[in-house]
């Protein structure tokens, strides 16, 4: 989790200098609470602010890593040319706007150039994204802009289908609207046939 003091800032998906402490997030989440109306002393909610705090750390861990730190090694060489995909990734991030959840599938496609990367990676690089403060366009498009960097394959498609609790708890609050992104790179944007061999995969 990245906290920024008066105007610092910091370049996005850069690890942070150190851990936000926790006992410097403590009093501000006992602020906000206490701001509701709530007594931030009683039972309930005496241990929420650390709470809040160990939940935000992971909740966005992703700052403080890259598709490479989670690759490592695991790429190899391989003849293989045809389309691989891993579909319905589960994935869980945070609304920028109103930190609030959103929720849904992954689906990324890619064809080897001369080198495939170790399936459970795949997994790991969307979670490198989605645990961080995003829009879902942005991190569907950061999912598959480390893939073609870090591969370097022929192409990299990648569709995301995803519920926001923004649009679900407040707002317009409609429960089941979703909304579906996606992002083509190298075949996948030029050749017409390769795209709708992968959307056609996804719907069967």
């Amino acid at each position: 989790m990245i906290l920024k003091k008066g105007n610092q800032s910091k370049p996005r998906g850069a690890a942070p200098a150190e851990s936000p402490s926790i006992e410097f997030i403590k009093p501000r989440i006992r602020d906000i609470i206490e701001s509701f109306g709530e007594d931030p002393s009683r039972e309930g909610l005496l241990d929420t602010p650390k709470r809040f705090a160990k939940s935000m750390g992971f909740l966005t861990s992703g700052y403080g890593q890259t598709a490479k730190d989670v690759v490592g090694s695991a790429l190899f060489q391989a003849e293989s040319s045809e389309m691989i995909i891993v579909r319905d990734i589960e994935l869980y991030s945070m609304c920028e706007h109103h930190m609030l959840p959103f929720f849904g599938k992954a689906h990324v496609a890619y064809i080897p150039n001369k080198k495939i990367i170790g399936l459970s990676k795949i997994p790991r690089i969307v979670d490198v994204y989605s645990r961080r403060l995003q829009v879902q366009e942005r991190l569907t498009a950061e999912i598959a802009d480390a893939l073609m960097g870090t591969l370097k394959p022929q192409g990299v498609a990648v569709v995301i289908e995803a519920a926001h609790f923004c649009m679900m708890m407040r707002g317009v609050e409609k429960q089941n609207s979703k909304t579906i992104t996606s992002a083509m790179r190298g075949v996948f944007y030029t050749e017409s046939d390769t795209r709708r061999e992968f959307l056609n995969l996804l719907r069967a």
